[in-house]
């Protein structure tokens, strides 16, 4: 012990040295972290020296190697640097003893074990921290989103979470299975060639999905999916039950216009008894108008009654016709007085004009309930006149 305490400061000096020659990363660091890695090489020696001659009362110093580094340290200095600077600690320590005591080297090789334990117990920590924290800012963004209280802050905090995503972003709302797999989710995202934001609100999973270029092996497709196909991929990672895709908006910052959409549809997709998963938020208009969503009118009517009345007042008469008659050609060709080829084409006409066919069942519903909507806009209107126009009082 009287010699190993004598030769402690060679040691470390030794060490130094050696660091210096053999790592390229520890020459290149300030010289005020490369005096850290010092200091923590030197507690190193002096807890081998402690452990040592008393290893039954000390079982646990050699977590307090890495007690004297400061903790910009540990942001600098990776775990495989850290099991680099053991090696070579160790290495210097079996040169100086080797030959002069057997079981000095047997006890330091087995302290060295115990070194680097704990340093992976301290990156360990260090990164499950990190990862808690980035649960917390991920659940805090997407909970902004879902809100639509995003502030100056909001694009910060992205970057902070290391967000890959550019251009079109899209919503999907669905439940959140007994065991979610996070990780599983990223996986599949990343070879979807999209980026997510997982948030989890009680029985409530949201995933905020943005296109991303970051090059993954095993990606499924070169060319960019449309987001429903991307939501089918993803749909095994939510639980049972409805799953409702919100509209794509331009950037992450408008993420919330897709999530209320999502969301508004995902408390009526209910009140659709064969909606399939995943369901559109905007095949859910209807519902959504039914249950006083404001949006979901107001697209009903700029999407479907307005651009019909300023076409033709043939096809809004057209269609209001149809829709009341059952769907019937020969009934509506017979209250307008055409042929049921004119009515035929009209149709066409309307779904070339609005994008939505008519003669299918559940389109009939959103057409009409868009009709319905529109009249009731048109009568308020003209109720309300053309408004008073105020004069100012002379002073």
């Amino acid at each position: 012990m009287a010699w190993l305490r004598r030769i402690s400061g060679d040691l470390a000096t030794a060490t130094i040295q050696r660091l210096e020659e053999t790592l390229p990363w520890y020459a290149e660091m300030p010289p005020a972290r490369r005096s850290a890695v010092g200091l923590v090489a030197q507690a190193g020696i002096t807890s081998f020296l402690q452990w040592f001659e008393e290893p039954a009362s000390t079982p646990a110093i050699a977590a307090d190697i890495f007690a004297a580094a400061p903790r910009e340290l540990l942001r600098s200095v990776s775990l495989t640097q850290t099991l680099q600077l053991v090696r070579v600690t160790v290495e210097v320590m079996e040169e100086r003893v080797a030959g002069r005591s057997e079981r000095v080297r047997e006890a330091m090789l087995s302290y060295s074990r115990e070194v680097a334990f704990a340093a992976a117990d301290v990156y360990a920590r260090a990164a499950e921290a990190r990862g808690l924290w980035d649960a917390r800012l991920e659940a805090l963004v997407v909970d902004s989103i879902l809100t639509g209280e995003a502030d100056d802050e909001l694009p910060s905090r992205i970057a902070a979470l290391g967000w890959h995503g550019h251009g079109e972003v899209a919503v999907l709302v669905g439940t959140t299975p007994p065991q979610l797999d996070v990780d599983h989710v990223r996986r599949t995202s990343r070879k979807l060639g999209v980026d997510v934001l997982i948030g989890v609100q009680g029985s409530r999973l949201v995933l905020v999905i943005g296109r991303a270029d970051v090059p993954v092996r095993g990606r499924e497709d070169a060319a960019e999916l449309p987001f429903t196909e991307i939501a089918k991929r993803l749909e095994p990672s939510f639980g049972s039950g409805h799953l409702v895709l919100g509209p794509a908006v331009a950037a992450l910052v408008d993420a919330g216009q897709s999530a209320r959409a999502a969301l508004a549809g995902f408390a009526v997709a209910r009140a659709w008894r064969h909606a399939p998963r995943p369901v559109e938020a905007d095949d859910l208009l209807p519902e959504r108008a039914l249950a006083g969503d404001a949006v979901a009118k107001q697209t009903l009517v700029e999407r479907v009654y307005r651009p019909l009345q300023a076409h033709s007042a043939d096809l809004v008469a057209t269609l209001w016709s149809y829709l009341d008659n059952g769907r019937s050609l020969e009934a509506t060709a017979r209250e307008l007085y055409v042929h049921p080829n004119t009515v035929r084409y009209r149709l066409k006409r309307v779904s070339e004009v609005i994008g939505w066919d008519a003669t299918g069942p559940r389109e009939a519903l959103i057409l009409q309930t868009a009709l319905i909507l529109g009249s009731i806009g048109t009568d308020a209107t003209r109720r309300r006149g053309p408004g008073i126009r105020r004069v100012p009082l002379p002073r």
